[in-house]
């Protein structure tokens, strides 16, 4: 039986599903476009061509990371999220504590904050699904 009020609740619960499963998504795009602005260093250098190609390469690992980490995230949210919290826990180790707080908060946090949100909506979805087969 539809309770009145039912169809609005259901539209809400709908937008905040498509929110929760395209944020991660979204934020780890813009999370990557912002870690590669700090490897356009390499061309204050002083390198020739051919170096400043290799080193930007070089800098753009992080890039390459958080990138396949989307990917990897996209078809399956629990190992992508699990690698987003990794590579936040893997930058606070290799750093210990020699950065700034502010640092932590511009590079480690986004990154489990998008690994959370990767395990929130698979975490949803699979619970989701076991209510249905409960049915």
């Amino acid at each position: 039986m539809d309770v009145i009020g039912s169809g609005k609740e259901n539209l809400m619960i709908k937008t905040g599903e498509k929110v929760l499963h395209w944020a991660p998504r979204v934020l780890g795009i813009l999370f990557a476009v912002f870690i590669s602005v700090f490897a356009l260093d390499v061309f204050g250098e002083g390198y020739g061509f051919w170096e400043t190609i290799g080193a930007l390469l070089i800098h753009l690992v992080p890039t390459y990371l958080i990138v396949g980490a989307v990917l990897l995230g996209w078809r399956w949210k629990w190992p992508g999220g699990v690698l987003f919290i990794g590579l936040a826990v893997f930058y606070i180790v290799m750093t210990r504590g020699r950065m700034d707080w502010v640092v932590y908060l511009l590079i480690p946090a986004p990154a489990a904050l998008i690994g959370i949100l990767f395990l929130v909506d698979w975490f949803r979805k699979r619970s989701r699904s076991i209510d249905a087969d409960d049915d």
